[in-house]
């Protein structure tokens, strides 16, 4: 028979015949062939196909390999597991002490719910054998059975010979949830990270433990290591966020100017932490990058902010020349227009355009008390004193009397005559 029509048999087998009538099909065919077809049962993951071949070969020839093979059929399809114990218990009694037998007891014990019994036979295992698989498979047992101090301490003993990731997160987690150990786990997971390449699963069990102690500084760092293993946007938004929630604008500060990546909100942070002359130097460059009139007339914002004297003619006429040059360039953002505006008005440079500019301003937001006390102020100095007055006192109304320009504004308004 070809290897194509091996496989087309088996495929047709395990699709479209039922178990009773496959296994009374294999009645007929000879050694060599269900071993064939084993394997391909086994390769194509058709357990229940692999196990009622394994287990007729078992009883042909009554050979070990044949019943272990069945038996681990039976547990990779969750079925016939009572069966499978029972079978492993006959053959336990002919040929006891055989370690391979406690093996496989064992997730058997656990796949049927017999927590009990399946700890039995890991204490038995760890008697006979001190080789690391057989302490991982003990290990679940007294997890299941909820001797999680057990299970750790085995654990433990593995990732002492072999510090391998996987056995690692699974310490953690029992540390984390059951052991009280949360800060011994960090501890763990930190040195595996600074000592090897790790996965982000590893990261991610240090963010869940960092979250859990609501400790942000190693969230922070957390971030900064995956962030330096994988430039991925989404950690360097983390890092910000993170810094943010310190209220660290100057570490956010320090990093940013590292990075570069991010000079958008490095931008933003100058102009908050007042680093004026740093944020010209910026603005430049991100208007180089994408030609945004924005950039024109954040500049005009940041000379005036930077000027020491904030009457120097020469610096006024600078500034309101940025703003034009951002008009003119389609810029007519309501922010840009009312510092436009307030500048022309308040510098008594020209007071009807200044006016015009805030009422285009307040077109866009009617409702802005900021836009609304600077067209006040370009009533005031008109004197044209009822308009100034009505406005600004709406303004005062609204805001109250916590800013210093409001409260500027309103006491020079209520004098006018």
């Amino acid at each position: 028979m070809s290897w194509n029509r091996i496989v087309f048999i088996l495929l047709l087998t395990i699709g479209f015949v039922s178990t009773h009538a496959y296994a009374k099909e294999l009645m007929t065919i000879n050694e060599d062939e269900l071993i064939i077809r084993g394997v391909l049962a086994d390769e194509y993951k058709a357990y229940e196909s692999s196990y009622q071949i394994y287990k007729k070969l078992f009883d042909n020839t009554g050979e070990e390999v044949y019943l272990f093979k069945e038996t681990t059929a039976a547990l990779y399809s969750r079925n016939h597991i009572v069966e499978s114990i029972g079978r492993l218990k006959l053959w336990d009694k002919r040929y006891p002490n055989k370690l391979e037998v406690r093996r496989l007891l064992i997730p058997l014990y656990l796949t049927d719910g017999q927590v009990k019994n399946a700890s039995i036979e890991a204490a038995y295992l760890l008697e006979q054998s001190t080789d690391l698989i057989d302490l991982d498979l003990a290990s679940n047992s007294f997890l299941y059975a909820g001797n999680f101090k057990r299970a750790l301490e085995l654990l433990s003993k593995i990732y002492e010979t072999v510090p391998r990731e996987n056995i690692l997160l699974r310490m953690t987690a029992i540390m984390d949830e059951f052991t009280g150990e949360r800060k011994k786990a960090i501890q763990l997971l930190e040195t595996q990270r600074r000592m090897n390449i790790v996965s982000t699963d590893v990261y991610a069990r240090l963010l869940l433990l960092y979250q859990k102690e609501q400790d942000i500084d190693g969230i922070l760092e957390t971030y900064k290591a995956l962030y330096a293993q994988d430039d991925n946007e989404q950690y360097l938004d983390k890092i910000i966020d993170s810094y943010m929630y310190k209220k660290d604008l100057d570490g956010a500060i320090t990093f940013l100017e590292i990075d570069k990546n991010k000079n958008h909100i490095l931008y933003e942070l100058y102009k908050v932490k007042k680093h004026f002359s740093k944020a010209l130097a910026l603005v430049d460059r991100l208007y180089k990058k994408d030609k945004n009139a924005k950039w024109i007339a954040e500049k005009g914002v940041l000379i005036f902010e930077n000027a020491k004297d904030k009457d120097d003619k020469k610096m006024i006429k600078s500034v309101l020349s940025y703003f034009e040059q951002a008009y003119k360039l389609g810029n007519d953002d309501s922010i840009y227009l009312n510092y436009y505006g307030y500048t022309l008005i308040d510098k008594e440079v020209d007071i009807k355009k200044g006016m015009h500019i805030i009422q285009d301003a307040l077109l866009q937001q009617p409702n802005n008390t900021y836009y609304l006390d600077s067209l006040a102020w370009g009533y005031y100095k008109e004197n044209n004193c009822p308009k100034a007055y009505k406005l600004m006192k709406r303004v005062v109304d609204e805001e109250g009397l916590n800013e210093p320009e409001i409260i500027e504004h309103w006491n020079a308004i209520r004098q006018c005559k």
